[in-house]
Order: C-alpha cells, then structure tokens, then sequence
C-alpha cells in the first residue's frame, strides 16, 4: 500500500479542496493503486495465491474454473495438485503475525500437577483376567548351570497387561484380553538364587525422560491402536481416554496415554536410519516445508518423499537440516522443491509447476492492464508446455522439447527481461525474476518429460500434519517434536508401502521392550 493508515486519517475533502490540480491528479493515481491492491487481495484464493483452503468459505470452495478452461489443467488434476499449499514457504508474514499472538507467560509460583511429598494413588478398578505367562529363569545367573524344567521355582513378582486381540475377515472387530505376566525365581545347587525379571531398557541421552520396559499396564497392541487414535484420528490424549473407555471399557489416565505415545516413538527412533539411507539411495525425492510450533518457539516441519520412504522433521528453516536428512554430500537424484532458496545447492532440482500456475493466475486476475497481460503470457505458455510434456509421456517426440519450443521460449524471456527492467507491479517483477532465476531448472521437464511437474507427492504428505497441527497447535517440547516425527515417518512409510503401519508398529514396540534388535520396515506389497 502506497499510503499508510495514518496518512489515510488526515485525508478528507477539505484538505482535497486545498491542493492544486497537479496535487490531486497525483493523490487519485495513488489511491487507485492502492484501490486495486486491496481489490486484489481481497480476490485471492488458493486458486491463484497461496492462501490455503481451509480459510475459505464453504461457499467459496468451488471450483472458480470452468472444468474446460484449458487442457492443461486437466493434467494439473492427473498430477493430483492440492488446492492450497500447506507447505508453501511465502508465507513468512503470516507464520510471524500467527506467532505474534502466542504472548510469553510467566512461570507460575507452584508448578502444576502432584506437588513432592503429596499422597499417591493407584489403580482401583479390578479388570478380569483373560489367561497367564509364566517367565522362568533358563540358568543360574552365578555358574551357567541350566535349569530343568522339573524345577518348579517360587513366583516372587507378577504384573497385568491390557492388549488387544486383532480383527479379521473371519472374526471382525476387536477384543480386550487381560494377561497377568508372573515372574519366577529359581535356586541352584550352587546355593545361587536367579530371578526373570522383565526387560528394563537404560535411558536414552535424546529422549531421557521416556522409559522403555516390559513391566508395562498397555500391551504392544494398544499401544499401537493409541498411537492411531492420536496420530491417525487425530484424537486428544483426553479424547483418546474417553474413547477406551466408553468402547472398550479400558480406563487409563492421560499421563499413562501420553506414556505409551512416547514410548511408542522411542521404540521407533532406530529405524530413523534406515528410513534416511533409503531415502539418500532414492532416484527422485520431494521435499517441502511447513511452519510447527513447538510451545512458544517457531520451527519447521520438514518431509522428505520418494518413491517409497517417507521421512518428517521438525527443524529450523535453515540448510544444516538438508544436509542432516540428505548428507554432507550432493543428493545425487533428482530433488523436487519449490522457490526456497536453500535447495539451489542441489544440480539435479526440480520445480513445482503448481506454484508457478497459481502466482501467473494471480496476475492474470489482476487490475493492471500490463500485470494482467503478463500473467496471461505466463499461464499460456505454461498451459502450452504441460500439453507438450503430457503428449511426450505418450509418445516420446523426435526432438527435445526444448527445441521445439525455443522461439517461445526466447519471446518468453525477453518478456520476463522487460518486466524486471520496468515492473508495472512489485507482484510481476517477482515473478519475473524468480522464473529468470529458476529458468533452467524451471524448463529442465522439457527434455526430461518422464519427471513430475508437480510437488504433490511432498504437498499430500503435508496435509494430514498441517490439520492435526491445527487441532493440536503443535508439540510443547524438543522430545515431543521428535516422537511425533519418527513416529509420522513410520506410519506413513508404511501406507506408501501398502503395509500396515500399526502390525508393524506393534513389532516394534515388543522388540524395543525387549531389548531385540528393531525389525526392518516391511517392503512394498
């Protein structure tokens, strides 16, 4: 806006009569461009901006676009382009005016929950048992000597564990089944006493405050329908409790649920580096970004995407986590990403189309003549190239694309040239400038048309993270931003590969427990 809020309030017809004719005639050209701004704002939509969806109206959501426009947005919908851009990075002054409200707060006197010293309590509720295991020591802890099973020993210690019995086509739904574990001891004739006891795994450095342990209320099984509850359904750890407790009749507290979330991620976290070197290995990967609040701090969301692994991280926007994801060395695929300048290091790079499409319908629609023409000249030659590009998938042209099309390329860029030079708009020489910029990486599809033209595949892995983000408004602390990212990296890695994510998950988790090695993710169906 050319004039602020505050010269705008000094303005009025009295000071108008007082200027000269000149003076007028200059004030009218200001305030019709900042008249046309702010019509332009007020027309974006996650059609032609980066606003995204689910701002608008329910009555706004329609299709703004006629199904026959132009056939190069059919192969926009072929590419599976998300209306709205949940990891778009131009929107910095949004993501700052949102972190604007989140005020800091001062420390309380008296720190909530149980204070030191105050009674405790336990579970009263009595839950019927389904069935027993047994754990006997296999030898004698003090000279190896093994025990034979003719040796009853002595029952010292023994505990209950909910788990759930898994659905199927022949007996659909499931079933809570209660298992008391009874630990024994057994003497030697060493004169030695050797105890089973459960797995009790030594605190991580990362994650200190998560323990990891067999002696546990929540079985693998549920534990991994809560992590669907929260990660899937997108469930409060309040609502989570409601829910087993009204369908299952289980009930645990919101410390217990939180517990076996975190615990979950921590049984996960050594498949993090399997997930990254298959991710390295990959011929073509996605990346994109969106903003995550962790309590008062602003960070990012990152997702790495190939053809079938799945890696999130929450990070600051910087490129020391591009080199912590993808390696100190060069990414030697194909990495497709939008405008952020920190992918430029990358040779082999990509650019999303989709965003290109949406910032030249932008201009298209706007109120100035030569912005206006400007975008019309990008969306047609857009259009143009995607056809072509849709064709070669095809039927592979005798010539590059490249070639093909070199004279409208070249009138393309004098274009572009102009409209840096003398910009009729600041949104136009953006435009202009970031499409010189990008201008081979931008036009590579052409000789490469086997390659996507959109950034879908990292948009839709966004999405689902970008609405629990809403609801949740993010994680409270660094170990929660960790949980939930090898925890979303797992059960999406998973689903891309047509596996399911909760059996796998409940192996992990008995594995981890048990101080056994993590088993490998499962390969694609």
């Amino acid at each position: 806006m050319t004039l602020s809020d505050h010269s705008l309030r000094q303005i009025d017809e009295e000071s108008i009569d007082s200027l000269s004719e000149d003076a007028v005639r200059a004030l009218a050209i200001k305030l019709l461009n900042d008249l046309k701004e702010a019509r332009e704002r007020l027309n974006q939509n996650s059609q032609n901006s980066s606003v995204p969806p689910g701002s608008e109206a329910p009555w706004e959501k329609g299709s703004k676009y006629s199904d026959d426009e132009d056939d190069a947005d059919a192969l926009l919908d072929q590419e599976a382009i998300v209306d709205g851009d949940p990891g778009s990075s131009d929107d910095d002054n949004e993501e700052q005016e949102e972190t604007s409200r989140f005020v800091e707060k001062t420390e309380p006197l008296r720190k909530p929950g149980k204070q030191p010293g105050a009674q405790g309590f336990g579970r009263v509720e009595s839950i019927p048992l389904h069935g027993q295991e047994h754990h006997h020591p296999d030898s004698c802890a003090c000279c190896g000597q093994a025990f034979s099973s003719e040796q009853p020993g002595t029952a010292y210690t023994a505990f209950d564990q909910l788990d759930i019995q898994w659905g199927d086509t022949d007996r659909p739904g499931i079933a809570v089944v209660n298992t008391r574990h009874v630990y024994y001891e057994a003497e030697c004739h060493c004169g030695h006493t050797t105890r089973e006891a459960p797995c009790r795994q030594p605190l991580d450095e990362l994650l200190e405050r998560v323990e990891l342990s067999q002696w546990r209320l929540v079985g693998p099984g549920l534990a991994a329908l809560i992590v669907c509850l929260f990660y899937r359904i997108r469930l409060s750890r309040q609502r989570i409790r409601e829910f087993l407790h009204d369908w299952l009749g289980v009930t645990l507290s919101v410390g217990t649920i939180n517990k076996v979330i975190h615990e979950s991620g921590r049984a996960a976290m050594p498949v993090e580096d399997e997930l990254i070197n298959e991710l390295r290995q990959s011929a073509l990967a996605h990346v994109d970004e969106t903003s995550w609040h962790e309590r008062m701090q602003l960070l990012w969301l990152w997702v790495f995407v190939s053809a079938n692994v799945v890696v999130y991280w929450i990070a600051h926007r910087t490129e020391e986590l591009i080199k912590t994801v993808l390696g100190e060395q060069e990414y030697k695929g194909w990495l497709m990403s939008d405008g952020y300048a920190v992918y430029r290091q990358f040779l082999k790079r990509l650019r999303c189309w989709a965003h290109l499409v949406r910032k030249a319908r932008g201009l298209a629609e706007s109120l100035d003549k030569p912005t206006q023409d400007f975008g019309k000249k990008t969306l047609d030659l857009l259009h143009t190239l995607m056809d072509a590009v849709k064709d070669a998938r095809k039927k592979p042209p005798d010539r590059g694309l490249s070639q093909v099309y070199q004279g409208q390329l070249d009138d393309y860029r004098r274009a572009c040239e102009r409209v840096e030079a003398s910009a009729p708009t600041e949104k136009a020489r953006k435009l202009a400038v970031e499409m010189l910029s990008d201008w081979d990486v931008i036009f590579t599809i052409l000789d490469n048309p086997h390659l996507p033209l959109t950034n879908n595949e990292a948009e839709r892995a966004l999405r689902h993270c970008v609405i629990l983000r809403r609801i949740s408004h993010g994680t409270k602390t660094h170990q929660g931003s960790r949980i939930f990212a090898i925890l979303a990296s797992v059960i999406e890695t998973c689903r891309l590969r047509a596996r399911s994510p909760w059996r796998y998950l409940e192996t992990v988790i008995t594995a981890g427990r048990a101080g056994l090695p993590v088993p490998r993710l499962p390969v694609a169906a």
